[in-house]
């Protein structure tokens, strides 16, 4: 059985995904709230107007490691929300939209998010040595200690459920609809770019940015489905965010935080920005994880049908029982 064969597993509807994706949205929602209220604490508390901020002075009002630690905590609750779906919605478990495999492949998770750590380090490392005078030293060693804490905590909590979500449950959810491979893949992917627009970075770079967003979706996409199952997009996506936290911030970025640097150049994105990750990185991670894990059958896998499975999984049974 195939990765989102596995949809077939319990209960499928596609309203149940609609309902579902509510479910989440609203969890999200509650799990925001904490940091809602602590903004409007500190807004009162020094006599700032609330309705003066924009979302960018939102984002960075509160003491950095509290800002973070709040900010991530939406997705714990989002977490949940998720699994009360999966679980009462459509009588699965986590599991299915994770992977094929009989169980989850930490070795391919750990592969994921160690060569991708490593890359992150010597690409900023490599900016930072280059172009010394667009960073200042941002290290302090207690503020940093507590940074580390919270993002190895959080952020891997904050990734896995982006990925559940987009790259599990709504790619399952869209190739039961449409019985194929490709529209669940360029759906998911443009639904995530999308989810992204709102972000600072956004406003400060221009919506050409979303071409990296999409991107970035397609090519965890195009993991989840080669490989049937998401350790790898899971490791990916991990190491990304925890290592861009903890090594340098900015001061127009959705997470400002106590990293070791900080750029303060004025932001801007030009087209080289754009095509090394999405067309020239991406494509060549892909070949990398094809050679390690011997992918096949690239056609079939992207785009081929998708098909009642003839033995359905006893994963649903253990569920009931």
């Amino acid at each position: 059985m195939n990765f989102i064969q596995q949809a077939y597993n319990g209960k499928n509807e596609f309203w149940r995904y609609l309902i579902g994706s509510l479910i989440i949205f609203g969890a999200t929602l509650v799990g925001q709230m904490p940091f809602t209220v602590a903004v409007f604490a500190k807004a009162i508390k020094d006599g700032t107007n609330i309705y003066e901020l924009d979302e960018t002075k939102m984002l960075s009002y509160l003491e950095p490691n509290l800002n973070i630690a709040l900010l991530l905590l939406s997705f714990v609750f989002a977490l949940l929300g998720l699994w009360i779906a999966v679980k009462f919605l459509h009588k699965q478990t986590l599991k299915i939209i994770i992977t094929t495999r009989n169980k989850i492949d930490w070795k391919r998770f750990g592969f994921a998010f160690i060569f991708w750590g490593i890359i992150s380090v010597v690409m900023i490392y490599a900016d930072y040595t280059s172009n010394p005078e667009n960073y200042e030293w941002n290290f302090e060693l207690n503020r940093f200690l507590i940074l580390c804490i919270i993002a190895i905590i959080l952020v891997p909590i904050q990734t896995s459920v982006e990925e559940l979500v987009f790259r599990g449950y709504l790619m399952q959810g869209f190739g039961f609809l449409a019985k194929n491979r490709w529209f669940p893949l360029v759906m998911t992917s443009v639904i995530f770019g999308g989810m992204h627009i709102f972000n600072p970075e956004v406003g400060k770079l221009g919506y050409s940015i979303m071409i990296y967003y999409i991107g970035t979706g397609l090519f965890l996409g195009i993991l989840t489905l080669m490989d049937e199952g998401m350790e790898l997009p899971l490791g990916f996506h991990a190491a990304n965010n925890l290592f861009t936290a903890l090594l340098v911030t900015a001061n127009w970025t959705a997470f400002q935080t106590h990293s070791v640097l900080k750029e303060v150049s004025e932001p801007s994105l030009e087209f080289i920005d754009l095509v090394l990750p999405v067309f020239i990185i991406y494509p060549i991670l892909l070949l990398i994880f094809a050679k390690v894990y011997k992918w096949t059958n690239w056609k079939e896998k992207l785009f081929g049908k998708i098909e009642m499975p003839i033995e359905p999984s006893t994963e649903i049974d253990q569920i009931k029982g």
